[in-house]
């Protein structure tokens, strides 16, 4: 009886010391958010109210503006393999994918499923803007209130203002609204980094307190997730760990050095060693049990994670009971980062079930190990490595390529992984110039400077290496200066426009809206074109967003100690989220788009700078008024100055909600197509969006896409031969045995014979007998024995299947003759060839019309031009150059882009067609579609449909909505040729205006900038276009026009009779019709 009095006494005794620490606790918090003099008034609450004000803000503009169907590149793909819990490029992203998965679940219909996908990516923006906000309030907070003080209500509106602003002004940057709006992993990688920033504070508040560790494991379980979605949450983590230093510990030069290599070994051990170890070493085991002891395939990875999950349980609840706090803590941030790793088992499980859509197929660890870690990009070389000057000397076998035998039960080695080696002589540190793809070295010259390194002897040719000099000057140049300075500034300063810029003067600049600061950089911007002013991209913010980020930067580095340490904290946020992707990303010049999405996370921390920016004005304005009101002044002012003003320039261009030309484009490629075709395409617009259509919207399942780029990889080739859809597999006769991974990656081509048919050639490819092979050092290798190849033609089968009209027998060849071209042709070229001799004109093949001379492989003299795509047909046209490709039958291409072609909305004013969909545009070539179809029919004598042709195409796709082009100066003699004399009229004017401005641009400026690549192409375009118009209008009888050519051209670059000086290269224009 008395032992339970004692317990019971000792319970009571604790159960009231926790109640009080409890009560103490409450009354800290009260105390620390009650406003001076207003005991009302709670901070902590005000503070969370205007947090959620702020992220309906942010929301609310993100759903407003979100594009309701799937946008180009990754994003099509990404919509797609999350509706079907597919597996997309590598590295993957299933949390987002699984993510996706639950928001399109709840679309009322199929295609409302990319809309709800994109909602997710515009919420997730949405929180991430909502911690931002916090993330500012307990920043600025530290600045200004002091350690058991209160707070006034002066100091209360003036953090709460300096948040807003600094939070809005990040929900309307250019970077961030972009991916806020689409369905792509950057919006959910940004709100990790944001949330996990977030947390590192919300721990620094209760550090001292018993359980604030469970802050650091939810920390490390974020991190675990968002490995998942995007690797770039990672560089968050310094700053976390310099947040506990600062905390923890007193700090020192030498304290600070030990973190900050600390810092850099924990971001090197999970992105070098957790993510692609924890795989590894599964392989090991794999590899143990299989190929060891004769288990089943998987045995060893089942028993390497039960014994991480056993090693794990043990150390945790040992650390636990000895009293071992911090790896106690450590064992379970591991654990949780594993936890959320293993949504990558969703990966694996997924491939395994075959979906039509299986990149790489990760379907075993070593499949699984090379998809993380992005094999079939290659390396790129960081700290040490050749430049681009230098030379091969050879390839070393690297780690082993295993293929999983199913015959056999075992891991076979069919390769290794290829290792270049390179002349030493011009290898160095810190290598930034190496890309040796074409025209790079003009471009490393551009940037880096004509090459002065040392030159040395190389096979009897003189070869330069790069200097360290020119190497730098690269760096500081171009991947600094142009890759990331010029996104920042878009950001913070205002941008020239959304064309991708190349280093010149007039596309992709950042600008700031004050005339002559542009013009010190960007020359004359008085004559700027009436199309280069209406641009929606061209975005004004004068330099205030960055001038008050600047003020913030040196105003918390000012703020004693604290300060100094969070500033740090920031910078190492800023750096390591911008310079330090720079310098790992490794960037060649002319990357196929602008990268600033990459560098989202550099542009959230200098805009907590700018929130304390606000903070710095309101401390100075108080000096002379009251607290009070110089808050709310100076967050009034710097409200509409900074983020409201921001919202205005930006909004057009950011406002995708009526734009539905993806899917369009999508459509009218698949349409484009007879029944059951095979359509080959190669790159990345012209696959993902088909992709999406078919498996998202159901349009076209009868059709198989066939990637080109994607056709080397044994695991496509798989794909390609199985059923997918309403569509059979393509006819490849190769097996696997034939074409798996090492097999046959590249066919030389030797001429032993002057042509042969290709199904005998793919025969003795196929063939494993020794004569078949060309024999040198490391062994044998198969070749192609002629240049030449025949596909006999069936002309009964064609005409009774419809590949060529009853009208059109008489045109029909015997054979189809191609020639290779080069020395050599890959494996997807030979898969390719085996398609076509395998299919004997059964089902309908087609080549995407936007992709490059050689995906043709010599087919393109059988082209048949029937919309978005070219059909084989067994009738030969000899084109005479790229945009002539393909004969044209007018009744199938009328019917196709008169009446099957959807637009989606490209026409509205109101809708922002952005470079890149008017780059897809002119790959499609729909202008010269057009133009071709409208003079097909001309020269057959239907001249009522010629014109309706013409006139369709300038209202779906008018000027300046989609800028002009040279195939439009066609429409204009085109036109008169049709008595159309009005509209011929109407066009030509239009045309002259734009191109005479362009010409007053040009002359405008000065000399140096004018003799610019860029500015003399635009020149001469317009010129061309110009003697275009004065041609056709001569022969026209339009005289008036033509007199208005001559007299404009003569203003600008002879005016003798208008100024007392000729400009030094004085022009005229030429008219080849009077003669």
């Amino acid at each position: 009886m008395k032992i339970i009095i004692f317990v019971l006494y000792n319970l009571c005794d604790l159960y009231s010391a926790l109640i009080l620490n409890k009560i103490t606790k409450t009354i800290n918090i009260i105390q620390m958010n009650q406003i001076k003099n207003h005991p009302n008034l709670s901070f902590r609450l005000i503070n969370r109210i205007t947090g959620w004000v702020v992220f309906v803000i942010a929301s609310m503009t993100y759903l407003l503006t979100v594009e309701p169907t799937a946008s180009l590149w990754d994003c099509g793909e990404f919509i797609t393999t999350s509706v079907g819990l597919q597996v997309g490029h590598p590295p993957g992203a299933p949390l987002f994918m699984i993510i996706s998965r639950l928001f399109a679940i709840f679309a009322p219909s199929p295609e409302k499923q990319s809309v709800m996908i994109n909602c997710m990516s515009a919420l997730a923006s949405g929180f991430t803007i909502l911690f931002l906000f916090w993330s500012i309030t307990h920043l600025a907070r530290k600045l200004i209130v002091k350690k058991g003080e209160e707070m006034t209500l002066g100091q209360m509106l003036a953090i709460l203002g300096a948040s807003l602003i600094g939070s809005l002004t990040y929900t309307f940057t250019d970077t961030f609204w972009f991916s806020a709006v689409e369905g792509e992993v950057y919006a959910l990688s940004s709100l990790f980094t944001a949330a996990v920033f977030w947390a590192i504070l919300k721990w620094e508040n209760v550090a001292d307190e018993p359980y604030a560790n469970r802050w650091l494991v939810l920390i490390a379980f974020l991190v675990g997730l968002s490995i998942g979605v995007h690797l770039l949450n990672l560089l968050a983590i310094p700053a976390i760990v310099f947040v506990y230093y600062f905390k923890k510990y007193t700090p020192t030069a030498r304290g600070v050095v030990k973190t900050g290599l600390l810092s850099l070994v924990i971001l090197g051990f999970v992105n070098f060693g957790l993510i692609p170890g924890v795989i590894k070493i599964a392989g090991w085991f794999e590899l143990l049990f299989v190929n060891g002891m004769g288990a089943p395939f998987n045995t060893g990875v089942v028993i390497y994670v039960l014994l991480i999950i056993a090693g794990l349980t043990w150390g945790i609840r040992y650390t636990l009971k000895k009293n071992m706090p911090i790896w106690n803590t450590i064992l379970t941030c591991f654990m949780v980062i594993l936890i959320g790793y293993s949504s990558y088992s969703m990966v694996v499980i997924r491939s395994i079930s075959n979906p039509p859509i299986d990149e790489n197929s990760p379907d075993n660890v070593f499949a699984l190990l090379s998809y993380i870690e992005r094999d079939q990009y290659g390396q790129t070389p960081l700290f040490y490595g050749q430049y681009y000057t230098a030379p091969l000397i050879a390839y070393e076998d690297g780690d082993p390529i295993y293929y999983q035998n199913e015959k056999t039960g075992k891991y076979d080695v069919v390769d290794h992984k290829p290792v270049a080696k390179f002349d030493p002589r011009f290898c160095g540190v810190f290598p930034r110039m190496y890309s040796t793809r074409p025209y790079h070295d003009q471009m490393y010259e551009f940037w880096g400077g004509k090459l002065n390194g040392p030159t040395y002897s190389v096979n009897g040719n003189m070869v330069t290496k790069p200097s360290f000099g020119n190497n730098m000057r690269f760096f500081f140049n171009y991947q600094l200066g142009y890759m990331y300075w010029r996104y920042f500034m878009w950001n913070f300063s205002g941008r020239q426009n959304d064309i991708s810029g190349m280093g010149g003067i007039m596309n992709g600049n950042w600008i700031t809206g004050i005339k002559f600061l542009d013009e010190l950089r960007l020359g004359n911007q008085s004559e700027l074109t009436d199309t280069m002013k209406s641009a929606k991209a061209y975005n004004k913010y004068y330099m205030l967003p960055f001038i008050l980020g600047l003020i913030g930067m040196f105003y918390q580095y000012r703020k004693g100690r604290s300060g100094k340490q969070d500033f740090w904290v920031v910078m190492l946020l800023f750096i390591l989220t911008g310079i330090a992707i720079i310098i790992f990303l490794n960037q060649p010049p002319l990357e196929p788009r602008e990268r600033d999405y990459a560098y989202a996370g550099s542009f959230y921390a200098f805009s907590i700078w700018i929130g304390l920016g606000v903070l710095a004005l309101w401390e100075l304005l108080s000096k002379k008024l009251d607290s009070r009101i110089s808050a709310i002044a100076v967050t009034a002012v710097l409200l509409f100055a900074v983020p409201v003003n921001m919202a205005a320039q930006n909004w057009d261009d950011h406002n995708r909600s009526g734009r539905y030309a993806t899917i369009a484009h999508a459509k009218n490629y698949l349409n484009s197509c007879a029944p059951n075709a095979i359509l080959f395409t190669y790159g990345d617009n012209d696959t993902f969006p088909l992709w999406y259509a078919q498996e998202v919207e159901g349009v076209r399942r009868d059709i198989r896409i066939v990637n080109l780029s994607l056709l080397s990889g044994d695991w496509y080739i798989d794909q390609m031969k199985r059923k997918a859809y309403e569509t059979p597999g393509v006819p490849i006769k190769f097996t696997k045995d034939q074409y798996h991974a090492g097999k046959r990656e590249q066919i030389p081509i030797q001429e032993q014979y002057r042509s042969a048919m290709l199904k005998d050639v793919m025969e003795f490819v196929g063939s494993d007998l020794p004569q078949t092979k060309l024999r040198y050092d490391r062994g044998t290798l198969d070749y192609i024995p002629t240049r030449n190849l025949v596909i006999p033609v069936d002309s009964a089968k064609v005409v009774a299947n419809g590949t060529v009209r009853p009208e059109d027998a008489d045109k029909i060849v015997k054979n189809l003759e191609i020639t290779l071209k080069g020395n050599n042709t890959f494996k997807s070229g030979l898969m390719v060839l085996d398609i076509m001799a395998n299919n004997n004109w059964e089902r309908p093949i087609y080549f995407g019309i936007g992709m490059g001379t050689d995906s043709y492989m010599g087919f393109e003299k059988y082209f048949q031009l029937d919309g978005a795509a070219y059909r084989v047909v067994p009738i030969e046209t000899e084109p005479s150059n790229i945009m002539d490709y393909g004969r044209i039958d007018s009744d199938i291409l009328y019917d196709n882009v008169m009446n099957k072609f959807e637009w989606g909305n490209i026409k509205d004013p109101k809708v922002n067609i952005d470079y890149f969909h008017d780059n897809t545009i002119g790959v499609m070539k729909y202008r010269n579609t057009f133009f071709r179809l409208a003079a097909q029919l001309h020269e057959e004598g239907k001249d009522d449909k010629a014109t309706a042709v013409l006139d369709k195409s300038l209202e779906e796709l008018p000027f300046p909505q989609v800028p002009i082009d040279n195939i439009l100066g066609f429409y204009v003699p085109l036109y008169y040729s049709l008595n159309q004399i009005d509209k011929g009229n109407t066009l030509a004017r239009a045309l002259i205006k734009e191109n005479i401005q362009m010409l007053k641009y040009v002359h405008s400026l000065s000399p140096a900038d004018a003799a610019t690549g860029e500015v003399q192409r635009e020149e001469d375009s317009s010129m061309r276009i110009l003697e275009l118009l004065l041609r056709a209008s001569t022969e026209a009888g339009q005289t008036e026009i033509a007199q208005e050519i001559r007299d404009e051209v003569t203003r600008i670059y002879n005016p003798t009779q208008i100024a007392p000086v000729v400009p030094e290269g004085g022009k005229s224009i030429k008219d080849d019709s009077v003669s």
